[in-house]
């Protein structure tokens, strides 16, 4: 029976994909850095709670990363774990670079010390392309990362790439454009966005307040893209890889798609903060999954007026 490792199981992606490869047949070990006390809301909410094996695990401490992977000889660890916001990556500069730089070499470094034949997964991130001044990013666009989390996945990723080439690792990264699901937490602002429109349809008089709107985002559906990830990690070899729609649009746009839902005019229900503004921030974010499709016959079925549509309808159930 093949084996996984889902190291951040309690995430969005996390459970996701603990779901996905269950319906696969793996069994599923995965960590958080204290389980018993993490609530693992997405696994519970999946109706997959009881059916994988948790572990408590640091990933900053080189001990606790390799006794968890010696003790469950998974045949594939997916790294789905460290800070993953963007916008609090500036307010947590250095436990963002730890949890995801180190984090991700204490996993390179003990596949190398033990000489493990394990496939590693690696979650990078579109933010480390920074602005593309217009153009989608694939493949071989340069990094050019605006924020402490980018700077932090950037390393990661030439982490990996150093670690495969000079010590021969089955190791990949998925450069995974924005995704979306009802298993993304408040702080993310589709989220925010989604909740605030449904409780205003329902006769709330909040406001809806937003930064900068005019940022455009490539948005795709978490549950496509984690099937992504598997078919990184079932390829002949070991390579690197944009998952993302290939179209973007407005923080704007998808604001008023959400109203739109309800026949609403977005205008008569939002207000600019801007202590919502990052210091530094992407005005333009695309990906160009021509390689993905190609190579692992990937490509998005869900565009973004699905996602908002699906997120609305899981919302109106609570």
């Amino acid at each position: 029976m093949d084996k996984a490792l889902i190291i951040g199981i309690s995430g969005q992606d996390g459970s996701y994909l603990a779901k996905y490869l269950l319906d696969k047949g793996y069994e599923v070990h995965g960590t958080s850095r204290d389980a018993d006390l993490s609530n693992f809301y997405g696994l519970k909410k999946l109706k997959i709670f009881d059916n994988v094996i948790l572990h408590s695990m640091s990933l900053i401490d080189f001990r606790s990363v390799m006794q968890t992977i010696l003790q469950v000889q998974p045949t594939e660890i997916y790294n789905l774990s460290g800070q993953t916001s963007v916008g609090l990556s500036f307010l947590q500069p250095v436990e963002t670079l730890e949890s995801i730089s180190i984090g991700t070499l204490n996993i390179l470094e003990v596949l190398r010390f033990h000489k493990l034949s394990i496939k590693f997964y690696n979650a990078c991130s579109s933010e480390c392309f920074g602005d593309t001044n217009g153009k989608p990013a694939n493949e071989e666009t340069p990094f050019r990362p605006r924020s402490p989390y980018a700077v932090a996945k950037s390393a990661a990723f030439w982490q990996l790439s150093n670690y495969r080439e000079a010590y021969n690792l089955f190791a990949s990264s998925g450069i995974l454009f924005n995704h979306e699901s009802p298993l993304r937490p408040k702080r993310f602002v589709t989220k925010k966005i989604i909740e605030a429109v449904c409780q205003i349809a329902r006769g709330s008089r909040e406001k809806l307040k937003l930064g900068n709107i005019l940022i455009k985002r490539d948005w795709g559906w978490a549950p496509e893209y984690v099937e992504a990830m598997y078919l990184i990690l079932q390829n002949d070899k070991p390579e690197d890889f944009v998952i993302a729609t290939g179209k973007n649009i407005t923080l704007e746009e998808f604001v008023q798609k959400a109203f739109d839902y309800f026949d609403l005019r977005y205008e008569n229900y939002i207000e600019y903060d801007n202590n919502l503004i990052r210091p530094t921030d992407l005005t333009y974010s695309q990906g160009d999954p021509s390689k993905a499709k190609k190579i692992l016959n990937w490509q998005s079925k869900f565009f973004v007026d699905d996602i908002i549509q699906m997120m609305i309808k899981d919302e109106l159930t609570k």
